[in-house]
């Protein structure tokens, strides 16, 4: 049986704009069975924007089930993303789902688990799955050092990861918000 490997989910908030960005590739130990998969996409009529990296049938529950929980708590993202957690961890179905998430709205970037946890990154840059560590560092650097905004610290960093990383591509979709 093949384990499924990688992708990279970057979120980045800059002076009042949220981007998220991932690569397409999909990959089954050594080989590259997609490199277009779309990996971020908007829920909640296109209000809520969610990235997963993990088993792509795994993600795909966790974003449907993410989705019932934006529209029983009206939209709410945090209480939403702390309710599916909850189900997550103790759900017998749910816990055996190897995948992670990054969830956004025009306010607010969370990180979800399996392990429970609901994380709100410090510096409004986060990011996921086997090039997450590579495009996290490109992308706090990026975002100290450089005039770029929110989008496009996203996508060079996750270039940069896709140099790196063997379960990254370069083939790149982005979504994004503007607090207006």
């Amino acid at each position: 049986m093949f384990e499924l490997h990688g992708t990279t989910i970057i979120c980045v908030a800059k002076d009042g704009k949220t981007a998220m960005a991932g690569d397409g590739q999909v990959s089954a130990g050594q080989t590259i069975l997609k490199g277009n998969a779309v990996k971020v996409r908007r829920i909640y009529n296109r209000r809520v924007m969610a990235g997963f990296a993990g088993a792509t049938a795994d993600a795909f529950a966790l974003l449907e089930k993410f989705e019932e929980k934006l529209n029983t708590y009206g939209g709410n993202l945090l209480r939403s993303a702390v309710e599916l957690a909850k189900d997550w961890r103790t759900d017998k179905y749910l816990r055996r789902l190897e995948a992670m998430m990054i969830v956004a709205d025009p306010q607010t970037i969370l990180l979800l688990t399996g392990n429970g946890d609901v994380i709100e990154p410090e510096e409004g840059i986060v990011a996921i799955g086997s090039g997450g560590n590579y495009a996290l560092a490109a992308g706090r650097a990026l975002l100290r050092h450089a005039t770029l905004d929110a989008r496009s610290i996203a996508v060079e960093a996750l270039k940069i990861a896709a140099e790196i990383c063997v379960y990254t591509n370069g083939h790149i979709t982005v979504e994004e918000f503007s607090e207006n």
